[in-house]
């Protein structure tokens, strides 16, 4: 905790105003189950929560730096060649209107549309452990539209409306500008198509990208509707693997993986070497009800099926790390209502989550060399070859 304090240091101008972030971190990290205020001031053992609240807002300090921070951090301690970048967003219950970007808007937790802000974020996720590296409040275009809304929540003129995909798209740029080590990006459907896919053929990255069964995608000359692909495949094709261990043990379903295209790098764009990619069409079954759900792929030709479910499964560990960040260091417990506010906030538990993915690191030492995930059969993705589970199609790769 002493080399994380010393480390934003240079970030606050004044020493009083460093003080008061440190006080505010120890107050994340205490054992209080709501994080407000008034709770960490007085574990502060502060007479008020002024302090605590200063911090947020009327101190003069840069919630972009302390991100570049906290992910400089994650990266130091986690990093992984072929780690998984992971982006999702969580949504923020609220009363009222006044709270920077609140807005009737779904709430995938709630499972309804209903009253709340709505956070972007990227986890890095590796075999070390998992933590937030990037985060983007999303503001509707109710409040973009509005001077007098953005006026009073001090968001920046300069800030147009964005759509959640762009601010995904941002983040991935970020991380790439910022030499993150990663191989992966997956997200869920919201997040599955456009540019995001582009952006990551350029910079060689791979993906694993939830779409829609009405997604439809061109394939040897044909235009083709997922969910219609995905019918009828045949029995032999499915296999069955964990996409990694939850709190009932594995994550089991049946998984296929159909070929869409294989191009050359340089089909992309002429600067692009001639190595070899592969699109495909990832489906996931579950056991229980039968329900599929559809991932589009873009790997390196030869990529094992089992390497694809891995990425995708690692999706996980975000939603993880939402409950956790929520329930334990008050992501959700923002009391202030402005834009630098919500991002000052969220981006002291995303450090405070880094210190506690630092120190389980530390207590735990380096990961085994053999996980379950590795430990299973698994097809290879070849060109222009469906998926096969049989001994004999694992053993030829």
């Amino acid at each position: 905790m002493r080399q994380t304090k010393q480390r934003i240091r240079p970030l606050f101008a004044a020493q009083s105003v460093a003080a008061s972030a440190n006080a505010f971190l120890d107050g994340l990290l205490g054992g209080e189950r709501r994080k407000t205020s008034w709770m960490r001031a007085e574990a502060a053992g502060e007479l008020g929560p002024w302090r605590q609240q200063a911090i947020l807002g009327r101190t003069h300090w840069d919630a972009e730096a302390l991100r570049d921070v906290v992910r400089d951090d994650v990266v130091e301690t986690l990093a992984s060649p072929d780690a998984v970048l992971v982006i999702d967003e969580t949504g923020f219950l609220k009363q009222g209107k006044a709270s920077c970007g609140v807005g009737r808007q779904y709430k995938g937790s709630a499972g309804k549309i209903t009253n709340c802000q709505i956070g972007v974020f990227a986890a890095y996720v590796s075999d070390q452990d998992h933590a937030f590296i990037d985060r983007h409040l999303y503001l509707p275009k109710a409040w973009t539209g509005d001077p007098a809304r953005r006026q009073a929540a001090h968001v920046p003129e300069a800030l147009t409306f964005v759509t959640k995909p762009q601010l995904a798209l941002a983040m991935i740029e970020r991380a790439i500008q910022a030499e993150v080590p990663f191989a992966w990006v997956a997200a869920d459907s919201v997040y599955g198509v456009g540019e995001i896919e582009l952006a990551l053929r350029r910079a060689y990255k791979g993906y694993v990208l939830g779409v829609t069964g009405q997604h439809r995608f061109w394939s040897w000359d044909a235009n083709l509707n997922v969910a219609g692909t995905a019918q009828g495949i045949p029995d032999r094709d499915w296999l069955r693997l964990s996409a990694g261990v939850g709190t009932k043990g594995p994550r089991l379903y049946d998984w296929a993986y159909l070929p869409l295209a294989t191009l050359r790098a340089d089909a992309l764009d002429a600067a692009l070497d001639q190595s070899l990619w592969t699109r495909g069409l990832l489906v996931r079954r579950s056991l229980s009800d039968g329900a599929l759900a559809y991932f589009t792929i873009w790997c390196p030709a030869g990529t094992p099926v089992d390497t694809l479910v891995r990425v995708e499964g690692r999706r996980w560990a975000i939603e993880d790390a939402f409950e956790t960040a929520k329930t334990e260091l008050g992501l959700a417990h923002n009391e202030s209502r402005s834009w630098h506010g919500w991002h000052r906030h969220v981006s002291l538990v995303m450090l405070a989550f880094a210190m506690l993915a630092r120190v389980r690191r530390l207590a735990n030492g380096p990961p085994k060399k053999t996980t379950l995930i590795a430990k299973l059969a698994g097809a290879v993705v070849h060109p222009g070859d469906p998926a096969r589970g049989d001994a004999a199609s694992a053993a030829a790769h």
